[in-house]
């Protein structure tokens, strides 16, 4: 097949992140042809940065570009939806930043939906965006591909590689993200990111633990373990009269109708459990975690911080501006530099079999199917901390 054209929307953050590990693939099995934001001035600014030969303002111009094949979302989560189905309907395939959609209050009055809306009401919507963007997917007969880098990350894949050889039972995961807050303006706000740190951070562990636990499933019996039930808490810890007060808050505080702390419980059908952390109230760059404690062994996949590298330096100033590693607030003391956090993250490989997948008219590792899966997990465990008991997921065996 010949080489793949891409467009890609949004010159924000996860844009610059797509486009820094296509590298490897530009002139070989890709060329990304077009790039759309919001502004022409940013579209401009993005292109000239990664050489990408056509803009177009808004998605709209860009889906319909006849020398675009893919479209990869790289827009705040509110956009998700309608940026993927105007995709499908024009014969292009997708690639989408996680979480795939949510609830968004569009049509409520207040401007804190976080504050306002049942999470009934939300689950019922968040749901509703899936099975519609599933439809736009299905009818138009494209590929559609979820940006899950953790299932993607060595350490993960190695992980799994030693649950088979071990022939063990998954026993217990425990699984997690946090730093200290986003740098992102559209995710302070309910309508724009669809929640706080259970949908923004969480949807990361969440994808890999329902992974892991289909993959289980499928060497034991030939069919994925699921997800039966969730049981959550979520918190506004910033907001707590004692860190009001400081003087120096090292935290991002300024959220206004969103969680940044949560902690998510899912139990699955086999009736172990996973218990999933996700916080902006964590200091010391990011943490990306799993730990798997089998009947027969235990793992730890420490995405980040790894120790592969470490570095001491009594003042800040000392490293200049060499980076370590992301959210980090400090670079006195010691620290855990990665020598290659993209590639220990898995966004270099989630791409490129995301470009194969297409190619080839396959399923990626990470698809639809996951990613419809950690909305309802998500939007679930908001219900189960509004409601301060268990809920029950979708059966999925029809």
């Amino acid at each position: 097949m010949e080489k793949l054209r891409l467009g890609i929307l949004g010159s924000r953050f996860v844009a610059h992140l797509h486009l820094s590990n296509y590298k490897n693939l530009r002139g070989k099995t890709m060329e990304v042809m077009a790039v759309a934001a919001r502004t022409e001035k940013s579209a401009r600014n993005f292109a000239k940065t990664f050489d990408i030969p056509k803009v177009h303002t808004g998605y709209e111009k860009l889906v319909q570009d006849p020398d675009v094949d893919v479209v990869d979302v790289c827009l705040p989560t509110d956009l998700h939806k309608e940026a993927i189905i105007a995709s499908a309907e024009a014969g292009k395939h997708v690639i989408c930043e996680k979480p795939l959609t949510g609830y968004f209050g569009r049509d409520v009055d207040e401007e804190r939906v976080g504050d306002a809306v049942s999470r009934e009401a939300m689950l019922q919507e968040a749901m509703k965006n899936c099975r519609e963007v599933r439809t736009a997917i299905e009818a138009n007969k494209i590929r559609f591909c979820y940006a899950e880098d953790w299932v993607y990350a060595p350490a993960f894949r190695k992980l799994k590689r030693l649950i088979e050889v071990s022939g063990g039972v998954v026993m217990d995961i425990r699984a997690e993200e946090s730093h200290s807050g986003s740098h992102a303006a559209y995710s302070r706000r309910w309508k724009t990111s669809g929640g706080g740190s259970l949908a923004r951070l969480g949807s990361h562990p969440i994808g890999a633990v329902l992974h892991l636990k289909h993959f289980e499933g499928q060497i034991r019996n030939g069919k994925p373990i699921r997800a039966r039930s969730v049981t959550a808490e979520v918190g506004r810890h910033t907001q707590i009269p004692s860190y009001q007060k400081l003087s120096k808050k090292w935290l991002v505080s300024d959220w206004q109708d969103v969680e940044d702390w949560s902690c998510l419980i899912i139990e699955f059908e086999d009736l172990t459990k996973a218990v999933i952390f996700a916080s902006d109230c964590v200091l010391g760059g990011t943490r990306n975690t799993i730990q798997v404690y089998l009947s027969n062994a235990v793992v730890y996949a420490n995405i980040n911080p790894n120790r592969a590298l470490e570095v001491y330096a009594p003042d800040a100033a000392v490293l200049g501006d060499e980076y370590l590693v992301e959210k980090l607030e400090t670079k006195a003391g010691w620290n855990f530099p990665s020598p290659e956090e993209d590639w220990d993250r898995g966004y270099p490989q989630e791409l490129e079999d995301f470009i194969d997948a297409i190619r080839e008219d396959r399923e990626p590792l990470s698809g639809l199917d996951l990613a419809e899966e950690v909305v309802e997990a998500i939007y679930s465990g908001y219900l189960s901390a509004e409601k301060g008991q268990r809920v029950r997921l979708r059966d999925k065996t029809g």
